[in-house]
């Protein structure tokens, strides 16, 4: 029968075949000791029954650790599924950790990435797109349908003029 404290030799035994790098592993290691304080004896003894009982388990741990958010809890629980996961496909048959593909992630250093932007050309211009905030207008929004939306802002203080020329502005798209 796989038990619990199986997980946290799994996780020594992939760090030191270059399956789980150092970080990765001790935040493993830290989600398996925030639940094993919550696992009962039967729990405790059968990785199988802790799957099956996981939302009773990880309820009972956000209960008791009152001091951690939602958030952080369910990060722990995700890491919890994926230690027993990856210990159920590598960790029952040893020989299949060989097989073990790891992914790797291709981290751009902070300086490498300030070296490819002094290449690029800066905008160095601005647009006015819209009225002074200062300026007192009023805003009209129309909404017709999916995607097709309207929004016209017009002084307050607009004279009958500049809105028959607004009116022939509207009038022309229709044409």
């Amino acid at each position: 029968m796989n038990k619990f404290i199986d997980l946290y030799n799994f996780i020594d035994l992939a760090k030191g075949n270059r399956k789980y790098p150092q970080n990765t592993a001790n935040g493993l290691k830290s989600a398996l000791k925030i639940f094993e304080a919550h696992l009962n004896i039967d729990e405790l003894n059968s990785i199988d029954v802790i799957e099956d009982n996981i939302e009773e388990i990880f309820i009972n741990a956000v209960a008791k650790n009152k001091d951690k958010n939602i958030g952080s809890m369910n990060t722990y629980k995700a890491r919890l599924l994926k230690v027993i996961k990856d210990y159920q496909k590598y960790g029952i048959n040893p020989s299949k950790m060989q097989g073990w593909i790891t992914k790797t992630r291709n981290v751009v250093s902070v300086r490498r990435a300030k070296e490819d932007n002094k290449d690029r050309k800066q905008d160095n211009y601005q647009t006015d797109v819209s009225i002074d905030t200062n300026t007192p207008v009023h805003k009209i929004e129309l909404d017709f349908g999916p995607g097709r939306k309207s929004s016209i802002s017009v002084p307050s203080n607009m004279n009958p003029k500049e809105a028959e020329t607004i009116k022939g502005i509207i009038d022309s798209l229709l044409k």
